[in-house]
């Protein structure tokens, strides 16, 4: 089965990172790889796209980074949000839902 490359809009990336930091702090790629996981193997975020999006979030305040040790005992950087990204995600969240009602009621009128 041949399966087509997905483009995210503009800003998606940021929202899912968001989003899953928002549970616990976690290294890069056990962000990727939950992102993975929660759509349903759909979503696969390459390193290329993930760590310039991680620079740009540390950048704007919506999250903080630290160092420590990973599952298998390697040091690895642990991202986090803080209260900005939290309120970050609380609008973007709620601008995704609002986008994605308006489009799935043109789609199904049009």
């Amino acid at each position: 089965m041949i399966v087509k490359r997905i483009d995210l809009p503009q800003g998606t990336l940021d929202l899912l990172i968001l989003k899953t930091l928002a549970l616990e702090p976690q290294h890069g790629w056990a962000i990727s790889e939950r992102i993975h996981q929660i759509s349903s193997k759909v979503l696969q975020v390459q390193q290329g796209s993930l760590y310039p999006a991680l620079h740009r979030l540390e950048r704007r305040g919506w999250i903080k980074a630290r160092w420590g040790a990973s599952e298998n005992n390697r040091r690895a950087k642990y991202y986090e949000l803080t209260r900005k990204g939290h309120q970050q995600l609380e609008a973007g969240e709620s601008a995704w839902k609002k986008l994605t009602a308006a489009v799935g009621q043109v789609l199904e009128t049009a």
